[in-house]
């Protein structure tokens, strides 16, 4: 794929965007099985590979310039702010919204924040769209609520110019740091959440609730792990780091209890209404940190943790319990392998890459493991 801001070197984020795709996904197949090498006998399933373009749902546009001319992208490595609006990774829809969002800031002339002199209000701009339905949500990141009264005022002409768009919020991170969202979530819109279709899955995604940024693949992930589990017949799962509860909801079947484990009440709360609206009374809902959970063990467990891993704890309390099955999605495979070693009990029996992320070094993993 040809992006004329990387020949530039304007912005090198996809650091192997010159290798041909299925060069790319040779490469991260390779580093997934060296990485796992101390498991000579896991059988590889066929890697997943992704669309090279349009697949990002997502889009974090640090916002600089001024009111009048914004310019959403990024601040490169040279201090450098560069436009992002024609990213190829993004859906072509994107590229039109982002065009009415930036008219829609110089209206309401809110201005971006600037690092240097530590004025100015807007941050961020993260532009969210659903599958199939293209349906949008808006999180404004600012500096305070000084713009509040000003946004609301003008909300209606964004609406009246996207559509599509049905979830809009303000998020207040008022430290001069470049951290991306603060605690303060305000929600402008009626609708508080939005609508993601994947396969036969209805997800509910709050504001702050995090979701790959690849669709197609998380489906594929999702489906996945769900054939796994029919296959497996266990009585009962966990699913910990259950975000808006993905696994969870696709594992949930009559007679099978389902429990998702999540420290962010904002994703359960949407988990809890996705399961609601999808008619699944044998799954339920946690907010406890899932590294500390202790209960007593379900048959299978998956875990789905961030780049840093499951951690000792974890691992350790995995390695004596119960647990006959072990699910592990992992977009850090040398955690993955970390936490692996610490689990000896633990057979891995089959894994599968998932290129999340084309043009970069990143992957996702899923491992099936059985107890010896």
């Amino acid at each position: 794929m040809h992006c004329p801001h990387f020949e530039a070197a304007r912005c090198t984020s996809c650091s192997e965007i010159r290798q041909p795709y299925a060069a790319q996904l040779g490469v991260k197949q390779l580093r997934a099985e060296l990485a796992l090498n101390a498991h000579p006998d896991v059988h590889w399933l066929p890697p997943i590979g992704s669309r090279d373009s349009g697949f990002r749902n997502k889009a974090k546009m640090a916002v600089s310039g001024t009111h009048d001319a914004p310019i959403l992208g990024i601040v490169n490595a040279r201090g450098a702010a560069v436009d992002l609006r024609d990213c190829l990774l993004y859906p072509p829809s994107f590229q039109p919204a982002l065009a009415a969002i930036a008219e829609w800031i110089s209206l309401v002339e809110l201005a971006p924040y600037d690092l240097q002199t530590r004025r100015g209000e807007l941050k961020y701009v993260l532009l969210t769209e659903a599958p199939k339905s293209a349906l949008m949500m808006l999180r404004l990141v600012l500096r305070s609520r000084a713009s509040e009264a000003r946004i609301r005022k003008h909300l209606s002409e964004l609406l009246d110019r996207l559509p599509l768009l049905k979830v809009v919020s303000l998020n207040i991170q008022p430290e001069h740091k470049a951290i991306l969202e603060g605690e303060v979530e305000i929600v402008l819109s009626e609708q508080r959440a939005l609508k993601m279709q994947l396969g036969n899955l209805t997800l509910q995604l709050g504001q702050r609730a995090f979701f790959q940024t690849n669709s197609d693949l998380a489906n594929r992930l999702y489906e996945q792990v769900g054939a796994w589990v029919d296959e497996l017949q266990p009585s009962s799962v966990w699913d910990l780091f259950c975000g808006v509860g993905g696994f969870a909801l696709k594992c949930a079947k009559p007679g099978r209890a389902v429990l998702g484990v999540e420290i962010s009440a904002d994703a359960l709360d949407a988990a809890r209404e996705a399961a609601t609206l999808m008619g699944l009374s044998g799954v339920q809902f946690l907010t406890l940190d899932a590294a500390a959970f202790t209960d007593d063990p379900a048959e299978c467990v998956i875990v789905n943790p961030p780049r840093r891993g499951i951690g000792r704890e974890l691992s350790a309390r995995l390695e004596l319990s119960r647990t006959r099955w072990l699910i592990y999605s992992s977009c850090n495979v040398a955690s993955l392998a970390q936490d692996l070693s610490a689990m000896p009990a633990f057979k891995l029996k089959r894994a599968r890459m998932l290129d999340m992320f084309p043009h970069t070094t990143h992957f996702e993993v899923v491992v099936l493991l059985e107890r010896r």
